[in-house]
């Protein structure tokens, strides 16, 4: 395993952050981490990264424990704060790579340029890092916990403030080196992030582990269901009475149709079947349940 965490404590005084976490990562997962604010994420990050001790419990990270081995570890992981940097503020970003790489003891040209291409960082790779645009930093920043080719990649709230094209850029980076090996794990706000990256997801609440599955078990855990949109050749009254389903909305005079559905408690296939007796199906198209109503559901 690449993350193992064994009933993982951390008080603050009287406050709990962090209370009996347990869960493992094997090697090339994406995981998403969720919760709340304060629900002791960036806690859980910290102590697998060696920067807090437990108050109980244990945690390996690439096998190493964190705190006893953190200059070792600091070479096999890349981190990324969303709203911290590691990055040289007044040096222009090409400066903040040539230390990175003498800090790492590796030749990190190379590897610069294959980032400076992917993450099109070459227009201010020689700007000072605060004069560069929010969206610029954090690719920087990606870039910068890249740079050593890290095996474990852990983002907490990477996307934070970017606009929707350097989201999907970056997403669609990191997708690259989840296919190249890389194992993420993710702690985000953002379910957008959660959806396209990830396909494990861990919850988090008040420090205790809430939740460890798949979207589709997270919806299917509190009940969320998907809507069946069918378009159809003809209006036609009401789609009432379909086994497993819910009529949620009737469209266009009867030409559009929404059915709900419980995935556990029918298929498609079988809605389909059944609609067929009493009207002809033009098109269609399934809406998957909202991410964010999900987890507040859960958290409910």
């Amino acid at each position: 395993m690449i993350i193992e965490v064994a009933g993982l404590r951390r008080h603050f005084g009287k406050v709990v952050a962090v209370d009996g976490l347990t869960f493992a990562v094997e090697p090339g997962a994406a995981v998403g981490y969720i919760g709340a604010n304060g629900a002791g994420k960036s806690t859980t990050i910290k102590m697998l990264t060696g920067i807090l001790r437990p108050t109980a419990g244990s945690v390996r990270t690439c096998g190493l424990d964190p705190m006893r081995a953190r200059r070792h570890l600091a070479r096999r992981i890349g981190v990324v704060f969303g709203q911290r940097s590691q990055l040289w503020w007044d040096l222009p970003l090409r400066d903040s790579y040539r230390a990175l790489g003498a800090i790492h003891r590796l030749d990190h040209r190379p590897r610069l340029d294959e980032l400076t291409d992917r993450l099109d960082l070459a227009s201010f790779l020689d700007t000072p890092v605060r004069k560069l645009s929010l969206g610029q930093r954090i690719r920087g920043e990606v870039a910068a916990a890249l740079l050593h080719s890290p095996e474990l990649l852990i983002l907490d709230e990477p996307t934070i403030g970017l606009d929707v094209l350097s989201k999907e850029r970056l997403r669609g980076f990191l997708v690259e080196q989840r296919a190249l090996g890389t194992t993420l794990l993710l702690a985000t706000h953002d379910m957008g992030d959660i959806r396209r990256l990830t396909d494990r997801v861990l919850v988090v609440d008040h420090g205790r582990l809430a939740f460890d599955g798949t979207l589709d078990g997270l919806a299917g855990s509190v009940g969320a269901n998907r809507t069946l949109v069918l378009d159809l050749v003809e209006p036609a009254p009401p789609l009432t009475g379909v086994p497993g389903t819910e009529l949620v909305g009737v469209e266009a005079g009867g030409l559009r149709q929404r059915l709900s559905f419980a995935p556990g408690s029918t298929t498609v296939a079988a809605i389909l079947a059944a609609v067929a007796a009493t009207a002809q199906v033009h098109d269609l198209t399934i809406e998957e349940p909202d991410i964010e109503a999900v987890v507040r559901r859960l958290y409910a």
